[in-house]
């Protein structure tokens, strides 16, 4: 179903949300439900949800176009942190008004006077703050990997559909970036283009390198900094003793379950594979036209850091996702895509025609060199980025989510194309786990032909931070 479908079935009212789920206690009045109706400013109201590393991007560029009354994050120096760091850009502006610290999430959704909120929180809390936010009237932007499972996908497009909000995915090579010395601007978007114009002929084959994932050494028992709810930062994943050991591939934080580190556990994660390729094999599919569809089958294989058994690590001490993969997504009409550790980190889009590689720092081959004398058609540009001009610039992901909070557009990377390639990532790590080949049904969205694998498209959640959306 195309996004524009998609669009049309969006219930007629935002109150009408998730019939038969419990009520979040946040909604206490009418007016709460009557946000999603109510004008927004040219500098909408902001709540930040998370404001470790990564927001020290996200957090400034949402600043850019709207204005920061509440900082939210479970690490109380993140926490300090994000608000002097919106005291200094607003005070710079006038703004001498200090933001609010909350270690709830849901306090900064309990606001009235919130429209907007960045989420930039682990990858296991994404989808349950996103769900919660849009069930609050409140806009989404939130980083990648949207999600943990394939079933939290799902459920976001329910409530997506239900509630109406616009909803941004911070998957920033769609709208960001440049290659070649700068002489080519938004060049993963040119690589798509340059794809579905058949330039290439029948894309055959799309590569996706994505790196090597990482592993530690055993890594100790160690008390729970005082500044983190230890509790509360593990959210739906199963309880487990705080980790902390020596510096070993990064030097910024040490071996842990934590910060940055939480990207090499299952239990937080998908490790390379939904870190990295949340971007590239979103690229990929964007390439394929399967951007709002998705595989038949997943296969490949991995080595991983720890034993596994039934698809699960034996050894909790340790990283346990995978530090090598090579893994095969075939479609129903013949392509085929791959995800793999080894090569160059980019998307080889490869036709009948053609070839072109495309990464973070160049686009290749020979139809970006014929460019200059046949530029592609801005009308596709146009439609490729959703109705709206590519702006490009350092800027640009965060400028088309509050272009599309003013006007209610698709923002560029929507919803429902992320939730495609994260399912094809999802599937990717199931097949690895388990050590077989995945048959997909893409219209039903259902594992097919194997009962134990079709349980794997979601998981237990811990008592009190359950997603409560049935689909």
């Amino acid at each position: 179903m195309s996004h524009r479908s998609h669009r049309r079935d969006f219930l007629k009212t935002s109150t009408a949300v998730l019939a038969g789920a419990s009520m979040p206690y946040w909604f206490t009045s009418a007016s709460n439900l009557a946000l999603g109706a109510q004008s927004v400013n040219d500098r909408p109201v902001l709540g930040c949800i998370g404001t470790g590393d990564r927001w020290n991007a996200v957090g400034p560029n949402a600043l850019e176009f709207s204005d920061c009354v509440a900082v939210c994050d479970v690490d109380a120096k993140h926490k300090e942190k994000g608000r002097d760091r919106v005291k200094e850009i607003q005070g710079k502006k006038g703004n001498a008004a200090e933001p609010e610290m909350y270690e709830d999430y849901r306090k900064v959704l309990d606001r009235k006077d919130v429209q907007v909120v960045t989420i930039v929180t682990t990858d296991h809390w994404h989808s349950k703050i996103a769900i919660e936010a849009m069930q609050a009237g409140k806009d989404v932007y939130c980083e990648k990997p949207l999600t943990l499972t394939i079933l939290e996908g799902k459920q976001i497009i329910k409530v997506l559909n239900e509630t109406k909000r616009v909803f941004q995915v911070g998957t920033q090579q769609r709208s960001e970036m440049s290659a070649n010395d700068n002489k080519i601007q938004n060049q993963f978007l040119k690589a798509v283009a340059i794809a579905r114009s058949g330039r290439l002929g029948t894309i055959k084959k799309v590569t996706c390198g994505i790196n090597r994932g990482e592993t530690s050494s055993e890594i100790p028992k160690a008390d729970v900094p005082a500044e983190l709810n230890w509790d509360l930062w593990l959210g739906q994943a199963p309880m487990t003793d705080y980790l902390q050991g020596g510096f070993g591939n990064n030097k910024s934080y040490p071996e842990s379950r934590t910060h940055y580190e939480f990207r090499w556990w299952y239990e937080y994660s998908g490790g390379k594979m939904t870190d990295w390729g949340a971007h590239h094999v979103d690229i990929g599919m964007w390439a394929l036209g399967m951007d709002n569809s998705g595989p038949i089958s997943v296969e490949g294989t991995a080595e991983h850091p720890v034993p596994f058994q039934d698809g699960m690590p034996t050894v909790s001490n340790r990283y346990n996702v995978a530090t090598r993969f090579d893994v095969t997504a075939k479609f129903e009409n013949g392509a085929e895509l791959y995800i793999r550790s080894e090569g160059d980190n980019g998307v080889l889009i490869e036709g009948t025609e053609g070839r072109i590689f495309v990464n973070r720092g160049k686009l290749t081959g020979a139809p970006v060199e014929e460019l200059a004398k046949n530029p592609l058609p801005e009308s596709l540009l146009k439609e490729l980025y959703k109705g709206k001009e590519p702006k490009g610039g350092g800027n640009a992901h965060m400028q088309n989510f509050f272009d599309c909070v003013k006007d209610r557009g698709l923002p560029v990377s929507d919803v429902y194309s992320h939730h495609r390639a994260m399912t094809t990532c999802h599937l990717a790590n199931i097949a690895i786990r388990l050590g077989r080949k995945i048959e997909w049904d893409p219209k039903t969205e259902q594992i097919i032909n194997d009962k134990n694998a079709a349980k794997w498209i979601g998981r237990e959640q811990r008592k009190g931070y359950e997603i409560n959306v049935s689909v």
